[in-house]
């Protein structure tokens, strides 16, 4: 198994990727802290799981908040003794041309998609330095690489993820720390499922392979950066995406 005795910190981790990429690290041996806003779906999630025997926890967390996130750090220590896999991947549209764009979601977005992400760094970083090793991986988008109508605010999270984990590679990697980024393309997800029919089919017609892509394509690009494959993989964006980047 890839991950033995890992212990990963899963952020969106009640639907969607974060709960595919849950179940593919448990399959791959890791302890999981599986952490979300939604505490009902999330709670519910993780009893599944445990009734099969995982070993994994749920812990309700506003990544936008960040005592709620020191606190969240401090249980998964505290229940798991360290942590070695940051997956920054919890994130929220609030969609509205620019013209028509609310102040409100427009910052809500910036909230949870870029200063969730560095919340949730800088609060496990310091675990990872004292242990002399770790993974941080960020979710970034296509939307933030050559933008999208109707996402400027999603679009500049994503953009600025990005940058962030440029400067957190350089910085960390003396530390034995690799920071890496995933760009996914247009998923099969319940935020994808929300866009018209007329509008998904018109997406597909752009990309090379002509489909959307599948939680588990991003499940399995955590994972690969995640393990001791990926040892000299840093500052990456590993963009997922179909070809649609070509």
């Amino acid at each position: 198994m890839r991950l033995e005795n890992k212990v990963a910190v899963i952020t969106g981790a009640a639907n969607g990727l974060g709960l595919e990429s849950v179940r593919v690290f448990l399959r791959e041996g890791a302890k999981v802290a599986m952490v979300d806003y939604d505490e009902e779906t999330g709670r519910k999630r993780a009893e599944e799981l445990q009734a099969e025997g995982k070993d994994v926890e749920f812990f309700q967390v506003n990544v936008a908040d960040r005592k709620s996130v020191d606190q969240m750090v401090e249980q998964v220590i505290d229940r798991f003794s360290k942590i070695d896999i940051l997956i920054n991947n919890a994130g929220i549209t609030k969609d509205g041309f620019l013209t028509k764009l609310a102040v409100e979601d427009f910052q809500r977005v910036i909230d949870v998609n870029l200063t969730g992400v560095f919340h949730c760094t800088q609060a496990v970083v310091p675990h990872l330095i004292d242990q002399g090793q770790g993974r941080i991986i960020n979710t970034s988008s296509v939307s933030g690489v050559y933008g999208n109508i109707g996402q400027t605010n999603y679009a500049a999270a994503k953009a600025a993820v990005v940058g962030m984990t440029k400067t957190w590679a350089k910085e960390l990697a003396r530390k034995n720390i690799t920071v890496n980024a995933v760009a996914p393309g247009f998923i099969e997800t319940n935020m994808v499922a929300a866009v018209p029919e007329k509008v998904i089919n018109q997406v597909k017609s752009t990309i090379p392979l002509q489909r959307l892509g599948k939680p588990s394509d991003i499940a399995h690009a955590y994972l690969y950066l995640a393990s001791d494959e990926a040892n000299y993989v840093n500052g990456t964006v590993l963009h997922v995406d179909g070809g649609i980047m070509m």
